[in-house]
């Protein structure tokens, strides 16, 4: 389907773009919260590959997912796909429902709201989003592949395209990580 496309030719370009963001809010973050012992080493300024070393290190998890996405998500989708499972790509594409509460979550904890009604709606939100749309995700898209191919859904992983299980293997654990994140965070509040 053409929405399709155009919305992996739409998101790749953000990926990317994320990934350099999320490097400059951790770079100006640095730069203003008082870490003197670190911009010490170059008379004030902390060194670009320092910084570089320290983002990675924080958020490799998050750059390995917008990398993934970039390296293998866009040419499945438009040259290795040839038009099929438009069905599933778009479920996919449903995950990015958890994205503005997750955002929301951030932003409210930098600007110290973390103990609002707010951010407690949110997170409640976030829990029922990122669960929906993002854990129970992958489970229905075995099952979904099992009825439309009249089989059962234990049988689904022998059946599919080795692609498809790969791409699974690859992100459930870390949607799964990502939301042990999340319910640690809700409990805390």
């Amino acid at each position: 389907h053409w929405l399709t496309d155009t919305y992996i030719l739409f998101a790749t370009p953000y990926f990317a773009y994320d990934i350099y963001a999320m490097f400059l809010c951790y770079w100006h973050k640095l730069q203003v919260k008082g870490h003197e012992e670190e911009e010490e080493e170059e008379g004030g300024v902390r060194p670009m590959g320092a910084a570089v070393a320290g983002y990675l290190r924080r958020e490799l998890l998050m750059v390995l997912h917008h990398v993934f996405v970039v390296a293998f998500c866009f040419p499945a989708s438009l040259l290795w796909r040839q038009g099929k499972g438009d069905f599933f790509q778009g479920v996919l594409f449903l995950a990015e429902l958890s994205t503005p509460s997750v955002c929301l979550g951030k932003v409210l904890i930098q600007y110290k709201k973390q103990h609002t009604l707010l951010h407690k709606v949110n997170g409640g939100v976030m829990l029922l989003t990122f669960f929906s749309c993002r854990v129970l995700l992958f489970p229905y898209l075995y099952y979904a592949y099992s009825r439309h191919a009249a089989i059962p859904v234990y049988a689904v992983p022998l059946v599919a395209p080795w692609q498809c299980n790969l791409g699974a293997a690859l992100l459930w654990p870390l949607q799964l990580y990502w939301f042990t994140l999340i319910c640690r965070g809700a409990l805390r509040l």
